[in-house]
């Protein structure tokens, strides 16, 4: 159930790749990284990075641990040698040992508005994709912007829309590898992170 036009929720559950390990402090508190292993239908597993406040880790898990994490979407950019990369993460809000009979879940639901056009393109195998990013307002006049991907005719849709359209997504998290060609001309493996659109509404 939608929550408010400004929602930006995610809800995933399926298996600890990685313990949560310390990544930084802000402000007296401390904050954990882990990743979560969320399969598909199809089978394929994505790879969701979790960012645990302290005061939210209300027991340690292990790598194997089932769970559920629900929360926010959150951006940032990562500076490297490389240049500069925006990295997507779940800010966990709550977690909770997931059930032997549960199965894994991963939803996402997303309003927030184009930052700029949509880019339209046909994979080789004929589907239909848009690219978006989408700027999603939290508080403290802070803003988080998310890579969404829409397919068929919601491509064609939102591959028509003025930026500054404001949307109401819902779909998953996934996780996508790729090889990026750096300047010296070695090339390098990486992740990427997206919400892939099961349905959009303009709002």
């Amino acid at each position: 159930m939608r929550v408010s036009n400004d929602e930006n929720a995610v809800f995933v559950s399926g298996t600890l790749g990685s313990a949560p390990e310390l990544s930084h402090s802000l402000y007296g508190e401390d904050f954990y990284s882990a990743e979560l292993l969320v399969p598909r239908l199809s089978g394929t597993m994505d790879h969701v990075p979790l960012t645990i406040p302290g005061r939210n880790l209300a027991f340690m898990p292990n790598e194997g641990d089932r769970l559920s994490v629900w929360g926010q979407l959150r951006t940032y950019n990562r500076h490297t040698e490389q240049g500069t990369h925006l990295c997507v993460t779940v800010f966990a809000k709550g977690i909770e040992p997931l059930g032997e009979e549960d199965m894994p879940q991963n939803e996402v639901s997303l309003s927030g508005y184009l930052c700029k056009p949509a880019v339209f393109r046909t994979t080789p195998f004929l589907r239909e994709i848009g690219d978006m990013l989408i700027a999603c307002n939290r508080s403290f006049n802070k803003s988080d912007y998310l890579p969404c991907i829409a397919w068929g005719r919601n491509a064609r849709t939102v591959s028509e829309l003025p930026v500054g359209s404001r949307l109401y997504i819902q779909g998953r998290i996934q996780s996508r590898r790729y090889q990026k060609q750096l300047s010296d001309g070695t090339v390098q493996d990486r992740t990427a992170h997206e919400v892939s659109c099961s349905s959009i509404e303009l709002l």
